[in-house]
């Protein structure tokens, strides 16, 4: 059975928030609402306003469109991998791509 639009929001925003390593409550606060905010989010209580959404995206250091990329894991991960392939030489970039490449071959 496919899951509802509620259910993969709220399995997107649980793992999202897990991945940052901060709790529902810690999230709620830091975005200015009640302690239970995300919990009632996350439990299919209710959806977040299109303004409380962004401001959602915004603390998971994320794009609307990477919230919804459910392909894409950790999207904050990756951001913050491709700031650093930006710092390398391209040398280095290439021998990284080798060691990837290689990796996902196995």
């Amino acid at each position: 059975m496919d899951q509802s639009y509620e259910e993969r929001f709220a399995e997107r925003l649980t793992g999202l928030r897990m991945n940052k390593g901060v709790s529902a409550r810690e999230m709620s606060l830091a975005l200015g609402q009640s302690v239970n905010y995300i919990n009632h989010i996350e439990n299919k209580k209710v959806l977040p306003s299109m303004v409380a959404f962004f401001n959602i995206c915004d603390y998971l250091d994320i794009t609307p469109q990477e919230f919804f990329a459910f392909d894409n894991p950790a999207p904050q991960c990756y951001n913050e991998i491709l700031t650093d392939l930006k710092k390398l030489s391209e040398l280095e970039r290439s021998s990284l791509q080798t060691i990837i490449q290689s990796m996902a071959n196995k």
